[in-house]
């Protein structure tokens, strides 16, 4: 389980294909940046960019994870080198200051606004449909890693647009700050909406 608060951001520094062929997945190595990985062993979890992985090898600074084909045909941004949110798995005491997250993308989004507003910036997400029935106006969300509350919420042909304000420490801490129109982003929804509708829809039989 994870949070979606950021711990650190970190770059996927090497991108090797597993033995297995074309259908094989791929081993990234990632610098870790400010996280401190003391605390990680080998079989750990760590979310990067919002996607639960397992720590398969670690070195100084630095972790290897393994990622399916499957995993990357479901995901955005672990495929080339850059910048990724980072956060390792949540421990019982630890503080929950965003939400209950698995580290599961439900789906990807694709940036349809992201511009200055103020002193915040807009950022605005064209979601699934089918997962429009678990966004909700001041309800949480998370895109590539990050907890973020919805703002805003509307439901259209193409999919459901949601907006979400991020203030200059978000922008400052995330690798939001490289999102523009057209992007895509890992999200998850709520763990209680889905829930919530699970329970609904067996009702409804």
């Amino acid at each position: 389980m994870f949070t979606g608060i950021v711990a650190a951001i970190g770059r996927i520094e090497k991108i090797e294909p597993l033995a297995g062929g074309p259908r094989a997945g791929v081993r990234l190595t990632v610098d870790a940046g400010s996280l401190d990985l003391s605390d990680v062993a080998i079989g750990d979890s760590i979310a990067i960019q919002g996607a639960c992985m397992t720590a398969v090898a670690i070195e100084g600074g630095r972790f290897a994870v393994d990622v399916s084909r499957e995993s990357l045909s479901k995901t955005a941004g672990l495929d080339a080198p850059g910048e990724v949110n980072l956060e390792k798995a949540l421990r019982l005491a630890d503080r929950l200051g965003g939400h209950l997250m698995s580290g599961h993308v439900d789906g990807l989004g694709e940036v349809v606004r992201f511009e200055p507003v103020g002193e915040s910036w807009l950022l605005a997400v064209r979601a699934p449909a089918a997962l429009g029935k678990y966004l909700a106006y001041k309800g949480s969300i998370t895109v590539n890693g990050v907890s973020l509350t919805v703002n805003r919420v509307e439901d259209t042909a193409e999919g459901c647009v949601f907006e979400i304000n991020l203030i200059p420490h978000t922008i400052e801490v995330t690798t939001l700050k490289a999102l523009a129109p057209g992007a895509r982003v890992n999200l998850e929804v709520d763990l209680i909406a889905r829930y919530v509708e699970r329970m609904l829809s067996q009702e409804r039989q």
